[in-house]
């Protein structure tokens, strides 16, 4: 015996995922349903594969739940209908996004309304979720929110300008969101590059795989490996706000 005492984990009784019908929220919410956690699984479009989800989900009492995160109402309702089927929340995943690819050196390209939905889905939209689901977090026991960010907004390379600036955005937030939530609620950023997925469209494994041989690790990063930053977030790292996390292969380097 060391006399050292071990703090007992977290784990949430109860998780909202955005943009959890595929990709890195699918994997998250399979992540968290494996620890016994009751996932909410939400989704913009797609109803079907969301309800996939629900179903293939380890455990009970998983639902999906219609969010369009640019929508205010949208995002109000859902806070609604959870708080009538919950008492609280545990954890909060901001996964829900999207990118119009725009090239960097095209700045009559990239128009004011691609700018502005790029800025109202991955900035504006986790701050309406979190702004809704504040008083269910501050409810919960050991709450957390996790906002998946991107290596873009250290780098300045992305899909485009409007992505990567809303992905800066979206890290500082977390930095004051932290200190406005403390003590009650823990912030983070996740910040994935080049992840598996068809999130950026047009977008194939080969212009993946090169850009990974790159790397200090050399490989490509999966919708688990993020997802398993994201429970470090909420379970493991019970003693840190405020940070950002790269899952990046090294990328940021």
């Amino acid at each position: 015996m060391t006399g050292i005492e071990i703090p007992e984990l977290s784990v949430p009784n109860v998780a909202l995922v955005t943009g959890a019908n595929s990709g890195i929220g699918r994997a998250t919410a399979a992540r968290l349903a494996d620890m016994g956690t009751t996932v909410i699984v939400g989704y913009n479009s797609r109803r079907e594969m969301a309800e996939e989800v629900v179903s293939s989900l380890q455990g009970r009492g998983h639902v999906a739940i219609r969010i369009a995160i640019d929508d205010p109402k949208s995002v109000t309702d859902a806070a609604a209908a959870v708080r009538g089927k919950f008492d609280s929340l545990d954890a909060l995943i901001n996964c829900g996004g999207a990118t119009t690819p725009v090239a960097a050196d095209d700045l009559n390209a990239l128009t004011d309304d691609i700018f502005d939905r790029a800025l109202a889905i991955n900035l504006r939209g986790p701050f309406a979720m979190v702004r809704a689901f504040r008083p269910l977090l501050e409810r919960g026991n050991g709450a957390a929110i996790v906002n998946i960010s991107s290596i873009a907004a250290r780098t300045g390379v992305g899909s485009s300008l409007a992505y990567i600036a809303a992905k800066g955005g979206l890290d500082a937030l977390t930095i004051a969101l932290a200190k406005v939530l403390a003590p009650k609620i823990r912030v983070f950023s996740v910040s994935p590059a080049g992840v598996d997925t068809d999130f950026v469209p047009n977008r194939t494994r080969d212009q993946l795989q090169k850009v990974a041989e790159r790397l200090p690790l050399g490989r490509v990063t999966t919708p688990d490996d993020v997802a398993r930053a994201v429970i470090a977030c909420v379970v493991h790292l019970t003693s840190s706000t405020g940070i950002v996390v790269p899952v990046d292969e090294g990328r940021h380097l």
